[in-house]
C-alpha cells in the first residue's frame, strides 16, 4: 500500500510563506509525477503544480511566481514553497503521485488558511 506523508499545512497572514512537504512509501523509479492539488469550501480540487520525473514544472496560472515546487529524489519527497499567500490561496492541500502504469495515489490532506 502506497503512503503519502504530508506535512507543512497552518496560519499564516496575508503575504506570508509555507512549505508542505510530501514523502511517499514508494520507490522513485516507479514514479511518473507528483504534484500538489487544493480543494477550498464549494469548490472542486483543482492542480496547483506537478513536477515530473525529469523535472518538468507545471503550475496553476494563479500561483505562478509565488509557488515553487520541487523535489528531492533520494528522499521520494516533494516541496511545494508558497510565498506571498493570498487568502484565496486558503483550501485543503492534496499530495498526489502518479506511476508510470497510471496508478494514481493521494495523501490525507493538510489545511492552509491564509488570513487577511
Amino acid at each position: 500500500q502506497v503512503q503519502l506523508v504530508e506535512s507543512g499545512g497552518g496560519l499564516v497572514q496575508a503575504g506570508g510563506s509555507l512549505r508542505l512537504s510530501c514523502t511517499a512509501s514508494l520507490s522513485r523509479f516507479s514514479i511518473a509525477a507528483m504534484g500538489w492539488y487544493r480543494q477550498a469550501p464549494g469548490k472542486q480540487r483543482e492542480s496547483v503544480a506537478t513536477i515530473t520525473s525529469g523535472g518538468i514544472t507545471n503550475y496553476a496560472d494563479s500561483v505562478k511566481g509565488r509557488f515553487t515546487i520541487s523535489r528531492d529524489n533520494a528522499k521520494n519527497t516533494v516541496y511545494l514553497q508558497m510565498n506571498s499567500l493570498k487568502p484565496e490561496d486558503t483550501a485543503v492541500y492534496y499530495c498526489n503521485l502518479r506511476q508510470w502504469n497510471a496508478r494514481e495515489y493521494w495523501g490525507q490532506g493538510t489545511q492552509v488558511t491564509v488570513s487577511s
